[in-house]
């Protein structure tokens, strides 16, 4: 038996109680990995399509879609057949698995001569399902792991990493396309997922006892999130928030650049800022949830998240005070994002019965992602025949609309998930 030493003891004294413990630690350094490739590949794919296989604006539209539309195909089937699966921990790994040797098949045919687009579109398309796979599962391995009076500490943890990917990842994806060329940047990436696979192999806990339902009850998980109160007012309120705020980021940059005169440059350092607000909502959201409540923390970050967003369309005056606005909103909305994000993923997890969580993480994802493109379209072609600014106006201020969802249901009065 290994002993820890006293200088090991003390090092873990400092990190969070979750952290001293090693499953959860295993766990937690997987996702943080697995985030973080999540975010190199987000940039490193389309930087190979670009600088290696030379790819046009339509043919980037494509790579963009092919992406993402395993959301809509996949997360209803997958999270319906996963959940009649024993060990899901086993379909994480499986999925990590499978991005890895994805990542690795378009460079591995670069050096054989033989890339094409449609080539890149099926990896993109892959890695898009593979990583449905992974997150339908996710939720059951979290609740394995996590008392019920952790899922707050736990999930602000997980929203730290995920807050950090935002900060590192494009950064990091850059750095490596730099160095090691846009082929070695993929591989790299698809070490993160081996490394987060081998982390995850080394976890063991006893999983909930799968569906044993009859038939996949593609069915169920939507019906849930709608009998279930709070998980109607979740999904109704995430519903209308993701439409208006994907119509808005339909139009931002447009109208910062050319309305506002915000040079590119500007506007990265601004957005840069959303990531770190991110990063400090991360560490404040655990907190204010003990203290006040997840259940009241997470309407504040339904507030908190678009609220500030309403100083981009309102910005006006000499360029300081506009430079001023667009910074102030996106770092305000970014601690406005982990807070909401880290409350509600406690708030569901408790909330979600344990033998359909695959079916309602599958149900969310779809309506999550599918409301999202018809934002966007809808802030286009409000902002070609409305204007782009009061289209702006209507996006942020509708987008507030996604609380009232929580104040006419339970979810204030919860304190504890």
């Amino acid at each position: 038996m290994i002993v820890a030493t006293p200088e090991v003891r003390q090092r873990r004294s400092w990190l969070p109680p979750l952290l001293r413990q090693t499953p959860f630690r295993r766990y937690w350094t997987s996702q943080s990995v697995s985030l973080l490739g999540d975010q190199v590949s987000e940039l490193a794919v389309p930087l190979f399509a670009v600088l290696v296989a030379h790819a046009g604006p339509a043919e980037m539209g494509y790579l963009t879609a092919a992406a993402l539309v395993p959301n809509l195909l996949f997360s209803l089937l997958l999270g319906a057949w996963a959940d009649r699966r024993p060990y899901k921990r086993r379909l994480m790994i499986v999925a990590d698995l499978g991005r890895a040797a994805v990542l690795l098949l378009a460079p591995a045919l670069y050096l054989l001569d033989v890339l094409t687009m449609p080539v890149l579109y099926a990896v993109a398309f892959s890695v898009g399902t593979f990583s449905v796979l992974f997150e339908v599962c996710r939720t059951t391995l979290f609740v394995s792991l996590v008392p019920r009076e952790e899922y707050v500490a736990a999930s602000a943890l997980l929203n730290g990493s995920r807050a950090f990917s935002f900060v590192a990842g494009s950064s990091i994806a850059g750095v490596l396309v730099k160095v090691l060329s846009a082929p070695g940047a993929l591989v790299l990436d698809a070490a993160s997922y081996l490394f987060s696979a081998a982390t995850l192999a080394r976890v063991r806990p006893a999983e909930p006892a799968p569906s044993d339902a009859p038939g996949l009850g593609l069915g169920r998980g939507l019906a849930a999130l709608f009998r279930i109160p709070v998980l109607r007012a979740c999904v109704l309120g995430s519903t209308t928030l993701n439409l208006f705020n994907y119509m808005y980021s339909a139009l931002v940059i447009l109208y910062v650049t050319r309305d506002l005169g915000v040079p590119p440059e500007i506007l990265g350092l601004g957005l840069g800022l959303a990531a770190v607000g991110a990063l400090l909502g991360a560490a404040l959201a655990g907190r204010l949830a003990a203290r006040f409540g997840v259940g009241p923390m997470y309407v504040v970050g339904y507030l908190l998240f678009p609220a500030p967003l309403i100083l981009i369309p309102l910005a006006d005056g000499p360029h300081p005070v506009v430079l001023a606005m667009l910074f102030g909103a996106e770092f305000l909305s970014g601690i406005g994002l982990m807070i909401l994000d880290t409350a509600g993923g406690a708030l569901q997890a408790g909330a979600i019965p344990d033998d359909l969580r695959a079916r309602v993480s599958g149900a969310q994802r779809t309506l999550n992602y599918g409301i999202r493109p018809l934002g966007a379209v809808l802030g286009g072609t409000l902002g070609a025949h409305l204007g782009v600014h009061p289209t702006l106006w209507l996006a942020t201020v509708g987008a507030l609309g996604g609380v009232l969802w929580l104040l006419a249901s339970p979810i204030p009065r919860v304190r504890t998930p």
